[in-house]
């Protein structure tokens, strides 16, 4: 394995000259009132004559630009130094109220005053992020969708039309474009160590934002357009974020996690700024800082992993433009480009639970999406929640514990870090396609065990209703469920099942939670597996916009009855819905129960043996169209009970026929 001590930099010799000495190569003093007008407004001609061109396509030819440019940056940071915090807030602040991030930038320029290489590496990082969102927003003044990366976003029509393309050509060779310093990238996938940023372009990025706030004020002027800022994303349902509680990241365990990055050979040692000053901002509240510290730090730790269990140590540089970054997305893939099988899962201790905390909280789309989702600017930073930072807090002290060395076992059965690590080893994924499948069935049941708390009539008035006294029809159905369940009994615990009530002993909470319990597998899922779970889901989605159809039907039914507003129709027709629905309860959780005995199934059948599977999604989609078709008939529009009895005896039909022969899948597979 590289020995973190050995190794002095992650940046390719090529990426390392153009950032750390090609910019310092042109000695001359550079006047900052070249760039710089009466007012303090910058003087963009000026600055787009050091951005050169390549005689042959006249693309931009980013060595002699950053050469060029490398004196007018370092007269801005000393420029930028010369003013109190007050005179830039005067001078610039207004032009920078475009981004929609006005505090940010003002950080940096307190952060530029004492240029701290950790503290400079942070600003950028924010700066960056902030930018893109900005640009992102001016895009939409003339553009529909934004393009997801920075140097799509850079190289577009629009922004050049809005900013002229010399000024963006600019901005390129700092940021966004693979062949120019790049800065935004080699920061957030951690391939530069803090000592390698050179503070005049974090200050020139920070002079050029304020430029462009105020190209943008003669935009809009002219143009008469407003700019609209695109909201934050906000992470809810907070209570999912609990994989490692805050209660055992407590200031103890934090000076040990201080320890432990100074003993972890997890750690590039040349990296070890990053993660002091991330564990610090923690403990300053600071949980958005923290957060963009340590995700970086995390890459290049699991790149430095992955590179020596797969056997490419050069890997761990960054690459050059002609080639792609070794980057989350590969690391955490189940093969490699060559389609061997990625090593880097064996070498984590415990492979599922690691990698499915990083698929969770950076990849799967209905996760958080931290890393993206900070990096390209869609948080607020201010009011980033502490359930957040705990989790990736929570998971780099794990890993940390994990690849320390053999005497310190006694540390990591410390009664203070040792729950920390027991609630790694519990991990079970929350954002798999599988988990949030499950979710959606627990929720759906507790909405429809509410059917037995709504107001309804007493049972005499709906039976002196002509046509209604009998109930035959139901209890056909009740019949069918029963047979249909009795079918079941072979793939549910034993202790769940009635004889005398088939019905009310398995359609149960407790079974249905206990079916949701049982684990699976969810790293590489395979394909089959997954467009199942895909229709699944869409089933129970119908079945919870049923449920709570039914019972807003009900109540506002229930309270028109009371205060006498139903017409004679509309009384007949909600005493057809009392009837219906004392079955269709049933029916509906005998899906849910359906659903999750499948899910248990497709996945070990998928591995173990292959089968038909556009056979048994034909299936399914015959459940899908049914809950469909019981969305649109219990919807308020339609209020159609008598078709809903009669769709619902063809399906529970159909239903028994497959169950008599086994589950469908299991009958496809064997």
């Amino acid at each position: 394995m590289v020995l973190p001590d050995s190794v002095t930099t992650c940046l390719s010799p090529p990426v390392h000259y153009a950032i750390c000495k090609l910019g310092f190569e042109k000695t001359d003093a550079y006047d900052i009132n070249n760039i710089l007008s009466g007012n303090g407004e910058v003087c963009w001609q000026a600055v787009t004559e050091h951005v050169c061109y390549l005689e042959s396509d006249q693309s931009v030819d980013y060595i002699k630009s950053i050469r060029s440019l490398g004196p007018v940056c370092e007269s801005v940071n000393l420029y930028f130094k010369s003013l109190t915090k007050e005179q830039f807030v005067v001078q610039y602040e207004s032009w920078l109220h475009w981004t929609n991030c006005t505090e940010v930038f003002l950080e940096v320029f307190d952060v530029l005053q004492y240029a701290q290489a950790t503290e400079v590496a942070l600003g950028l990082m924010k700066l960056t992020s902030c930018l893109e969102r900005a640009l992102g927003d001016v895009y939409l003044l003339k553009g529909n969708d934004c393009p997801f990366l920075l140097r799509d976003l850079l190289a577009s029509k629009q922004l050049a039309d809005i900013f002229g393309q010399a000024v963006m050509n600019v901005l390129r060779v700092f940021i966004g474009s693979p062949h120019g310093l790049n800065l935004r990238n080699v920061l957030w996938h951690g391939f530069a160590s803090p000592q390698e940023i050179p503070a005049k372009y974090c200050a020139m990025l920070l002079f050029l934002t304020a430029g462009l706030g105020q190209l943008l004020h003669t935009y809009l002027l002219q143009t008469q357009g407003v700019l609209v800022h695109r909201p934050s994303v906000i992470f809810i349902s907070l209570e999912e974020f609990d994989a490692f509680p805050g209660k055992y990241l407590n200031n103890e365990i934090l000076s040990i996690a201080e320890e432990l990055v100074k003993l972890s050979s997890f750690v590039l040692k040349i990296m070890l700024p990053f993660w002091i000053s991330a564990l610090t901002a923690f403990k300053q509240n600071r949980y958005a800082d923290s957060v963009i510290l340590l995700l970086p730090q995390l890459e290049v730790g699991l790149r430095l992993l992955f590179t020596t269990s797969n056997k490419c140590p050069n890997r761990l540089l960054t690459a050059e433009s002609s080639a792609l970054y070794t980057t989350f997305d590969e690391m955490l893939a189940k093969h490699l480009d060559n389609e061997e099988v990625n090593q880097l899962p064996v070498v984590l201790e415990e492979p599922a639970m690691a990698s499915d905390f990083l698929w969770d909280f950076l990849n799967h789309q209905e996760g958080p999406r931290i890393r993206d989702r900070l990096s390209h600017g869609e948080i607020n930073l201010e009011t980033f929640p502490r359930e957040v930072a705990n989790q990736i807090v929570g998971f780099a002290i794990n890993i940390l514990c994990r690849f320390s060395d053999e005497d310190m076992f006694s540390l990591k059965e410390h009664m203070v870090i040792k729950p920390l690590m027991n609630c790694a080893s519990c991990y079970r994924s929350r954002f798999h396609p599988i988990s949030r499948l499950k979710k959606q069935v627990l929720e759906c049941m507790k909405s429809i065990r509410l059917w037995a708390e709504l107001p309804t009539v007493p049972e005499e008035q709906v039976q002196k209703i002509k046509g209604l006294e009998g109930n035959a029809e139901a209890d056909t159905l009740i019949l069918m469920i029963s047979e249909i369940i009795s079918q079941l009994q072979h793939y549910v615990p034993q202790n769940c099942c009635s004889s005398d009530d088939l019905i009310n002993s398995v359609l149960t909470e407790r079974l249905l939670v206990e079916l949701c319990d049982t684990h699976i597998c969810t790293l590489y899922s395979p394909r089959p597996v997954l467009e199942v779970v895909a229709v699944l889901r869409r089933i129970s989605a119908q079945c919870h916009q049923v449920s709570q159809q039914v019972i807003a039907g009900a109540e506002l039914r229930y309270a028109q009855w009371v205060n006498k507003t139903l017409r004679s129709r509309q009384r007949h027709n909600y005493r057809r819905m009392l009837n219906s629905i004392k079955f269709l309860s049933s029916v509906l959780l005998l899906i849910l129960l359906l659903i999750t005995l499948e899910l248990v199934s497709v996945h070990s059948v998928c591995k173990k043996n292959p089968f038909d599977y556009q056979q048994y999604l034909k299936f399914l989609k015959s459940v899908l169209q049914y809950t469909e078709n019981l969305v649109t008939y219990t919807s308020p529009e339609k209020n159609k009970w008598d078709e809903t009895m009669e769709l619902t005896k063809k399906t529970l039909i159909k239903l028994r026929k497959i169950c008599d022969r086994k589950l469908m899948l299991r009958h496809l597979a064997t």
